[in-house]
Order: C-alpha cells, then structure tokens, then sequence
C-alpha cells in the first residue's frame, strides 16, 4: 500500500527536498580532482547542520555515511573514503537524503570531475537524466505505476548509443515510495516486467523517488565485499539520475529540484505544481 500524503505533509518534504537539493548544490562544487569522497561527506554533513536536518543515509541498514559516492563503474552504494581520490575525467554519482520533522527527501545526480569526458559517457548521464524527467512527466492522476516504468524505458530504448548497442537498464534497483520513511511502497521498476502488472494508481498524495539507473553495458551488477558497494559486471560505467517527486491535485511537484521542476515540466508541456513554500 502506498502512503498518501495530505498536502501539509508534502509541504513538509518540499523542505527535506530543498535542503537534498543544497547538498547536491555544494557536493557539486566540491567534487574535483584531488578531493577525496570522504571530503564530500563531510561537505554534506555540513549542509545538513546548517538546514537543522538529520541523515537518513547514515546508519540505514548500518550504512556508515551521510551519502553515497559512486564513482565510474560503482552504480549505487559507494561508500565515502579517504582512499578514494578523484581524477580528472571519473565520474560520481552522488545519492543523499535528509529528515525535516520526520519527512524524507531523496535524490541523486551525476557529475563529471574535471574536464576531457569521452562523448559516450556526457550522452549517458544525458540520457539516464532526460529518462528520469520523462518518468516525472508520467506522474498524472489516473495514470498507473507501470506508466512511469515504461515512460522511462521507452525513452532510453529509443536514444540510439554511440558505438552502437543498447544501454543497460539496471536491473536490480530503481525507484520507490517515500514519505515517514525513505524506502516504502511500492517499487519503482524502471522498466516494464508484466509480470508485475500495472501496479497502483496515482493518485493526489502520492509520492515517489523516481531514480534510473543506466550502464554502457550490462544491466546486470553485482555487491563487492563491503555489502554495499554495487558495480557493473562488466566493469562499464554507469550513471545515476534521481528526484523525490509528489503528484498533487494541480501536477506533479518535484521536491528535491530548487524551482519544483517547474523549468524542466514546461519544456515537456507539462505545469508544474505550485510550490507549498513559496
């Protein structure tokens, strides 16, 4: 069952959301060549003292940091360290979250460390981003959970990859329900598996963090030894891409993006909700 939000407590996310989106702000700037990821940590935590907000990383399932820190092949799940020096031309995924009154926010971003990316990789985190907003863009009342699915399948199918090939949906994680809790129902797939039928109706109240994951390669990953660290198979680098999200009585709001995704919904001729806070 999914939890449905009344529209003070999706107010309450839209302040979690603006402070995920200070911490992508500053990790931004500070993810250059010679930082470390344990520096990024360190920057979050940061932020999130100053908004008054709690992790809701750090100690989850024993996770020991306050975000993740994918770099290149990692998909998800890295874990901050001093060992691990950016260079110019990696590229980090950074996945965080914060707790206002007990609300959760959650998004993540790709960036790229320096300069000289080959054009393949700039493509992919294009793609993996404009697949997230065409999932965002399938948050309509009466559609169904399977339609964002699909919404974001269907966009990266059909960019064509350099090089030729296909890119790799991931295949083990996606999206999820948010709320009093950061993972809740239902399950996001970010592609379409009838086995699992429509899935919900959306409906005004309903909140998801909507997250493709994509690879040069593979779909397929595997857990390194530290349990948390997730990489390709292949060793192919991947990008990741992520919103907290509400479907509201006027549209969707998009709660971890400064403007509430109000730039980017109108390029898709979709009005974005208003923001509670404004």
């Amino acid at each position: 069952m999914a939890q449905i939000k009344s529209p003070e407590q999706i107010a309450k996310m839209r302040e979690a959301g603006l402070v995920v989106a200070a911490i992508h702000a500053a990790t931004r700037e500070a993810a250059v060549p010679g930082a470390t990821t344990r520096d990024l940590d360190q920057v979050a935590r940061k932020v999130l003292a100053e908004h008054d907000a709690k992790p809701n990383f750090l100690g989850y399932g024993g996770f020991p940091a306050t975000i993740c820190t994918s770099v290149n092949e990692v998909v998800v799940h890295g874990i901050p360290s001093d060992d691990v020096v950016l260079k110019d031309g990696d590229v980090i995924s950074i996945d965080c979250g914060a707790i206002i009154d007990g609300w959760h926010g959650d998004a993540a971003y790709t960036a790229f460390v320096g300069s000289g990316h080959a054009p393949e990789l700039v493509e992919l985190s294009r793609v993996t981003e404009e697949s997230m907003w065409a999932g965002i863009a399938a948050m309509k009342q009466g559609n169904r959970l399977v339609d964002v699915s699909r919404a974001i399948e269907t966009y990266i199918r059909r960019q064509p990859k350099p090089g030729g090939g296909k890119y790799g949906i991931i295949e083990d994680y996606g999206g999820h329900g948010i709320g009093t809790e950061m993972h809740m129902d239902p399950h996001l797939l970010n592609y379409v598996d009838r086995k699992r039928g429509k899935g919900p109706k959306l409906v005004p109240g309903f909140c998801l963090a909507i997250e493709p994951m994509v690879s040069l390669g593979t779909p397929r990953t595997e857990v390194l030894e530290d349990e948390w660290t997730v990489v390709t198979t292949d060793g192919t680098w991947s990008s990741h891409w992520e919103h907290s999200v509400a479907l509201t009585e006027q549209g969707p709001l998009v709660l971890t993006a400064v403007d509430g995704g109000k730039a980017k919904l109108a390029e898709l001729g979709i009005t974005a909700a208003p923001d509670p806070l404004a």
